[in-house]
């Protein structure tokens, strides 16, 4: 999505208006508020592409594009010139826009070190910016795929004086590909667009590339054989490079200093938590020789992986190897694995194998040298659950561990919307976003009358791709999986002639098995993975009453555990026991609702919280 485009021209003249035009557009189009600092930076950076562009060498009718919103990211790119060659062929500049002053080099691939407003911190080149948001448009765009309209990108830092660090052969790599451009190289970036932009395009590139069908997102599901045989199938961006990065360097600082690591990665749904999960456990297996394991409480994401990977040509004997359970190290030594890569930490327990009481938490911590926790705790779904960033960094330390945090907020899944993110964490109260209303726009957002109806679309979706699902709330009795019973319907909603089963226990790949979108996923086998399309049936255990949603736990399956135990909290502890049920069933319902790449269709049993999530839809 272009937030503002305009012809060369034109975007001369709209100058001193563009910061202004900018903020008002983001909220029209993605219903964001723009960040102060953000707005300063169009003053600044803007001002020099105006002065740059200025002049006879590049045509006035080239097409101009600020803040490209780049498909299914959140990742926007600054400053986009089109036109065409002078073999006439079309042509886009890609230009990533700096106020740094300068930067320092690190041992990091793509990563550099700069001052900002909080401190130093680390961050990706920006040659490596440019040249991963040309990777993601090829990968995306099908106009671009086809090579209608050519890429190329440069980076320009108009208040760096010295670009030599930038320029360093260690990140030659991308500098190549995105040549970097300093305070005194104006007339060179001049040049270099003029090289490829000759002929103006009235702005025909950017609608080509606006309007271009938009290829299916990858899949981690479809994609984690070919990551792990090497291939780039995922593109690192934005917080996800310096992640994966850090991952590395936490593995060779433990071999300069002996020093356990853990590292505490926050991030929503859709950040590519599980995509550098996997990323790592190749770079330190197959490139660095280390021993390494994905680890997580929840079978289904294990079993995907390893499907996809024998599949894929792999022995199973090596596969299991990579892929544990989070119970699997109750009785490991102090630092016998490199590296534990726990994705989903929020679900660990304190319970061992056979129900002992043993934390989980602790246990990973004394096993590896280098252990990295990927953590959303607003998807904590159980009263077991245990995982906390207080708690995990807590027990990191009392075992000597050097702690290290960071943050993903680059978003892959829900069509690369913040937005619907944002409002569905409103909408369920998980915290105050001010996202009240969701718009129409790319992300396929629908309410159903009937939960047949609803399975039907979703059947639809399903066709040829095998990607889409239907889950609901744990409030019917697991009944089919009860000898006698294989046959029976377990959720049944007759007045809709609505009968189906719950995934069978038997089916160890529900997610990707051939024929099982006919039954109904939970929380606890769709927790970690992803789809095209989710249908969600909300079950009576929410619902909306006196101008608020409320919750109730009585309505929850005696089959599920993740309230077990309730009835005697509340007798001790009343008012926190409420709280911690709210909490439990909001984030159930966040996290079954933000397993859809491209669509979330529900139904919705409690008839008043129906008309409330339809009330907060543009109209």
């Amino acid at each position: 999505m272009i937030i503002y485009s305009a012809d060369k021209a034109t975007f001369l003249r709209d100058n001193e208006r563009i910061p202004g035009m900018l903020k008002r557009s983001i909220l029209e189009k993605l219903g964001e508020e723009t960040d102060p600092h953000e707005v300063r930076s169009w003053e600044n950076s803007l001002g020099y592409m105006h002065r740059l562009l200025d002049c006879k060498d590049i045509p006035d009718d080239a097409g101009v594009a600020l803040e490209y919103n780049i498909p299914v990211t959140n990742n926007r790119i600054d400053f986009v010139i089109t036109g065409f060659d002078a073999a006439g062929v079309a042509q886009a500049v890609i230009i990533e826009l700096k106020q740094w002053n300068f930067a320092e080099k690190t041992d990091m691939d793509g990563i550099v070190r700069t001052k900002y407003e909080e401190g130093m911190r680390e961050t990706e080149h920006p040659s490596y910016q440019a040249f991963t948001y040309c990777m993601l448009l090829q990968d995306y765009k099908e106009a671009i795929q086809r090579h209608d309209v050519r890429l190329k990108a440069a980076a320009y830092l108009h208040n760096c004086e010295d670009t030599s660090t930038l320029d360093d052969p260690f990140y030659g790599a991308y500098t190549q590909y995105a040549p970097v451009f300093g305070k005194d190289d104006s007339g060179k970036l001049r040049d270099f667009i003029s090289r490829y932009i000759r002929k103006g395009d009235r702005q025909k590139n950017l609608y080509v590339i606006e309007n271009s069908e938009v290829r299916p997102s990858k899949c981690l599901m479809d994609s984690v054989s070919g990551m792990m045989k090497g291939k780039k199938e995922f593109r690192m961006i934005g917080d996800q490079k310096l992640v994966l990065e850090t991952i590395l360097k936490a593995l060779d600082e433990y071999g300069r200093t002996n020093t356990k690591q853990t590292l505490i990665i926050e991030g929503g749904p859709g950040t590519g938590k599980s995509v550098i999960a996997i990323n790592a456990l190749y770079e330190a297996v197959s490139g660095k020789g280390l021993s390494a394991m994905y680890v997580s409480k929840n079978r289904e994401p294990r079993r995907v992986f390893r499907r996809k990977l024998v599949d894929g040509g792999m022995r199973n004997y090596s596969v299991n190897a990579l892929f544990k359970s989070s119970l699997a190290f109750e009785n490991s030594r102090e630092n016998e694995i490199a590296l534990l890569l726990v994705d989903e930490a929020h679900r660990l327990s304190d319970k061992g194998q056979k129900g002992r009481p043993v934390n989980q938490l602790r246990s990973i911590v004394r096993a590896a040298q280098v252990s990295v926790f990927f953590i959303d705790e607003a998807q904590i779904v159980s009263f077991e659950d245990i995982g906390t960033v207080k708690a995990i960094m807590e027990e990191a330390q009392a075992q000597g561990a050097q702690v290290s945090s960071l943050k993903l907020k680059a978003q892959f899944r829900c069509g690369g919307s913040d937005t619907y993110l944002q409002w569905l964490d409103d909408l369920l109260e998980v915290r105050s976003t001010g996202v009240k209303i969701l718009k129409k726009g790319n992300y396929d957002f629908r309410i159903f009358d009937d939960p047949e109806k609803m399975m039907e679309v979703i059947r639809q979706r399903n066709k040829g791709k095998n990607k889409s699902r239907m889950v609901a709330g744990f409030c019917w009795d697991w009944i089919s999986r009860e000898k006698g019973h294989e046959q029976d319907m377990d959720i049944t909603l007759p007045q809709f002639g609505f009968a189906h089963q719950w995934n069978l226990t038997s089916d160890e790949t529900w997610s990707i098995t051939d024929g099982s979108v006919d039954q109904i996923g939970c929380i606890h086998t769709c927790q970690g993975l992803e789809f095209d399309y989710v249908g969600v049936i909300v079950a009576p255990d929410i619902l909306y009453s006196d101008g608020k949603i409320m919750v109730d736990p009585s309505k929850r399956s005696g089959h599920d555990k993740t309230l077990y135990g309730y009835k005697a909290m509340m007798k001790r502890d009343p008012e926190g026991t409420k709280e911690k049920i709210r909490r439990i069933i909001k984030n159930t319902y966040r996290t079954l609702m933000s397993r859809g790449m491209k669509g979330c269709y529900v139904y919705v049993m409690d008839k008043n919280l129906r008309d409330y999530i339809a009330s907060r839809l543009e109209q």
